[in-house]
């Protein structure tokens, strides 16, 4: 199976949904090195509040970074270049939204999480649906108390201050 990419899909809604952070897409053309991008490849990148991709870069990716960039404290969004950093806690969390903000793209968390297991993201319950379903509840209980997502898994749409 192939992950979702840039290119299949609407990028006027993901443009949407990141311009509710306060982040900016920006489609690196060609096939060259994306500014930012951590992993290399088509990965996406992440300088301050622009999030680097181009038409082959996975989705996920993109809900990935861009997740770790309302997950970081307002210090580390600050000098942002690459390296989102963060401890597990909050690495937890960067996936959990990731999965929720799906369902407000052509995507879908279904679709979100099989892209995911895909790519090889690494759950003890051993796919991101079982994690999500069963064994996530520190991730939802760390999005809520820093005010990332409502007690009932809505986005509150804010940054983690």
């Amino acid at each position: 199976m192939a992950v979702t990419l840039l290119r299949d899909i609407d990028i006027e809604a993901l443009r949407h949904l990141l311009d509710r952070y306060g982040l900016k897409l920006q489609i690196h053309e060609g096939s060259g090195a994306i500014p930012g991008s951590f992993w290399g490849d088509s990965e996406a990148g992440l300088i301050l509040h622009d999030v680097y991709a181009r038409e082959d870069t996975p989705v996920h990716s993109i809900l990935h970074e861009a997740c770790h960039y309302v997950c970081m404290d307002s210090a580390r969004r600050e000098a942002l270049h690459t390296n989102a950093g963060g401890d597990t806690n909050e690495e937890n969390g960067v996936c959990y939204l990731q999965i929720i903000l799906a369902d407000y793209l052509p995507v879908g968390r279904h679709r979100m999480m099989a892209d995911m297991d895909e790519w090889g993201y690494s759950f003890r319950l051993g796919s991101a649906g079982a994690w999500f379903d069963h064994d996530a509840e520190d991730a939802k209980t760390w999005l809520i108390e820093n005010q990332l997502i409502t007690k009932s898994r809505e986005p509150t749409w804010k940054l983690r201050n």
